[in-house]
């Protein structure tokens, strides 16, 4: 059967020094048979590529194309659209943009017809179905027809399982912030077909089944190349989901002593803390790394993105920073800053004592939300190495740095909090000491550790720890605060003071464009 594949010419992707290897590149492959695409084992490695780098990228052939249709392709690539629905619905980020949809994020009050999450939704659909052909073309009956065995053949089952793994991602990314989204595997019809709604517990029941299916056939933790996904990384997805289940699943359905079992097995699996905090942000944080256990990988001139980090960086700064210090001697758009709360989790925002403070501005409050420095700006992301060279980027503001999926820092606080949360196999006393690690890195010394911790600690430490890293709204919504007037940030639900909003904007709406597409959805 003929497929015609959307052209694959990812001109750079994702796995290497800042962040390519050129083996991986995909050359261009307009209408052709799966035969042909699919012929060999270097064939195979460069469809992995763009299922690896759809991450990365909005299109393939550079910023002005887009996989998506209806938004401008600037905000079209994966990380910025999900960075936006996890950090600006929050305390950690506003934005003084008034682009359409922004503004319904940090006051709360997005419907379905919000571009930016139908987008979202849309572009994780589209890293499911790009999942379902590779998936589809790499099963044994396909490798035995095209005549590919022995070793070769062996390979090509590791890329199909770190396939099955990306989607199993995807298909999380979609219970956590969709709930019920329409549902749809490599063993479904291809062309006219309309997949059914699943529900979120079996939803949930389906990434856990996939992730523990593929455990042993990935890679050995670290023994990948750098940006694949390896054992360790199942694992992480694994903790994460059942630290979450209760939110899936309902109250008392907690899985806190899997959550417990499988952060565990990532901690004893080889990876380690980076020595130093900020060093995890940087152009070079692909070197010798080892803590990172997946990241989306960026490369400022061969992976050409006004999302992912290049937007993160963008967005934080304004010209009146100097750009030039944050390795975009062209950029600073002057959009995302954080309100009071975050910078007041740290006490001292100085970075004097807790060095994973970094702050730029004088005005803490942000009365008005269309100001930029109204609110402090967030440092943390810089395209420039350890040693504080610019990293190469075309037009002078692009980024090279790769952003985290997965660090080894998310699995102690997991730990920490599935004991907390009841759990057994676990310790409190093992529970602090991985706090204290995390916190002797932050403070360089011990003067910053505790003796005991309690949810809400755990809560602040994961603010310190991994703010504007995409984890804030799921953490919000596990604590039941995201909705709540329990917990107020500025401008919150649209208000100065903040206020809580109803609990159906725990979830985001199913898009109303898909509602109308497809019969067999409702809205969740």
């Amino acid at each position: 059967m003929k497929i015609f594949l959307k052209t694959l010419a990812v001109s750079a992707l994702l796995f290497g020094s800042v962040s390519c290897h050129n083996d991986l590149d995909l050359a261009p492959t307009n209408s052709i048979t799966a035969d042909i695409a699919y012929k060999s084992l270097a064939d195979y490695k460069l469809v992995l590529a763009k299922v690896y780098g759809s991450y990365a990228l909005a299109g393939n052939t550079g910023i002005t194309t887009s996989d998506l249709a209806g938004i401008d392709p600037g905000q079209a690539d994966f990380l910025r659209l999900f960075w936006n629905a996890q950090e600006l619905s929050t305390d950690e980020a506003a934005c003084v943009w008034n682009d359409p949809g922004i503004p319904d994020f940090h006051n709360l009050n997005w419907t379905a017809g919000n571009v930016l999450l139908s987008a979202l939704y849309n572009r994780s659909l589209f890293h499911v179905t790009v999942c379902n052909e590779f998936i589809r073309e790499s099963s044994d009956e396909k490798l035995s027809a095209r005549g590919i065995t022995g070793a070769d053949a062996e390979e090509i089952r590791l890329y199909r399982s770190e396939a099955r793994f990306l989607r199993a991602f995807q298909y999380w990314v979609l219970i956590d912030l969709f709930g019920n989204p329409p549902f749809v595997t490599e063993n479904d019809p291809i062309g006219k077909y309309i997949p059914p709604q699943i529900k979120r517990a079996d939803l949930f029941a389906y990434i856990e089944s996939e992730l523990k299916a593929v455990e042993t056939s990935l890679a050995d933790p670290k023994k990948n190349e750098y940006g694949r996904v390896d054992k360790a990384a199942s694992w992480a997805l694994l903790a994460r989901l059942y630290l979450n289940a209760e939110v899936y699943l309902g109250k008392g359905q907690g899985k806190y002593s899997e959550a417990i079992t499988y952060s565990d097995k990532v901690i004893k699996s080889g990876y380690s803390l980076m020595p130093e905090y900020k060093h995890l942000f940087l152009a070079d944080n692909d070197v010798n790394n080892p803590e990172v256990l997946l990241s989306i990988n960026y490369d400022g001139v061969r992976t050409q993105n006004n999302g992912g980090t290049t937007f993160i960086i963008n967005a934080a700064i304004n010209a009146a920073m100097n750009p030039s210090s944050f390795g975009v001697p062209n950029g600073g758009w002057g959009g995302n800053r954080t309100t009071k709360n975050l910078p007041l989790l740290f006490g001292d925002y100085s970075g004097a004592k807790d060095k994973r403070a970094m702050f730029f501005g004088t005005k803490i409050e942000m009365e008005d939300p269309a100001v930029f420095t109204d609110g402090l700006a967030i440092t943390k992301f810089r395209n420039v190495s350890r040693t504080g060279i610019t990293a190469p980027s075309a037009g002078g503001s692009f980024s090279s740095v790769d952003f985290p999926l997965f660090r080894l820092a998310e699995m102690y606080l997991t730990y920490a909090e599935a004991v907390k949360r009841g759990g057994t196999g676990g310790s409190e006393a093992t529970a602090v000491s991985y706090i204290n690690k995390l916190r002797e890195r932050a403070y360089g010394n011990t003067t910053g550790n505790v003796t005991a911790v309690s949810l809400n600690d755990i809560l602040d430490e994961r603010g310190r720890e991994f703010y504007w890293e995409a984890h804030r709204r799921t953490d919000l919504v596990r604590y039941g605060l995201l909705t709540s007037g329990s917990y107020l940030w500025p401008w919150k639900g649209g208000v100065k003071e903040g206020r809580g909003v109803a609990e159906s904007f725990n979830l985001f709406p199913i898009p109303a464009t898909d509602l109308i597409a497809n019969p067999n959805l409702v809205q969740n």
